[in-house]
């Protein structure tokens, strides 16, 4: 249990039934809100999720939920891709859970358990307007290495964005500054 700024959240990685339906769901609804993305967004994520839930490896994949009680309120995964290397998913705080360091934790613990997984290098696709979190993966060291062409993507012309990064052995998974 970890407390920030008087709201208590836990953070777990234990998967339980109904938990790839709730970050589907969180991810569906707030993307809704604040960038418009329709409903083939949420579809992409359920269908992402779901080869996540039938692939999933304990040693080499992980999700992590953040909860305030049984409330949802941020998620982020690992999912490996070879013996070196894994993606960042579905990384995500609620809105009114922003401003706290939950997404500075929850992106900590990721990058800490790709270590001990003995993963060198992360990768992750994001789009152009999601500059707030961009901006998160870049002071952790992830730097910009593909930008693909603006295409329709849920009901938007979107870029997407891949950010990469190198593990070094004696890095401390905190950010590196603003």
């Amino acid at each position: 249990m970890e407390e920030l700024l008087g709201i208590e959240i836990t953070v777990r990685h234990d998967l339980r039934p109904g938990d790839l339906g709730r970050v589907t769901e969180m991810h569906g609804l707030v993307y809704a809100r604040e960038y418009a993305f329709d409903h083939t967004f949420e579809a992409y994520v359920a269908a992402t999720l779901g080869e996540f839930g039938q692939q999933y490896r304990p040693g080499r994949d992980r999700l992590w939920l953040a909860e305030q009680g049984d409330r949802l309120v941020g998620s982020i995964a690992i999912v490996g891709r070879s013996e070196d290397t894994a993606q960042l998913r579905w990384f995500l705080v609620l809105p009114s859970c922003r401003g706290y360091g939950l997404g500075s934790r929850l992106l900590a613990h990721s990058l800490s358990f790709c270590r001990s997984a003995g993963y060198r290098h992360v990768y992750l696709w994001t789009v152009h307007p999601l500059e707030n979190a961009a901006r998160l993966y870049r002071r952790f060291g992830f730097r910009l290495t593909e930008e693909l062409p603006e295409k329709p993507l849920w009901d938007h012309q979107l870029r997407e964005q891949r950010y990469d990064l190198e593990l070094a052995d004696d890095s401390d998974d905190r950010p590196r500054g603003r």
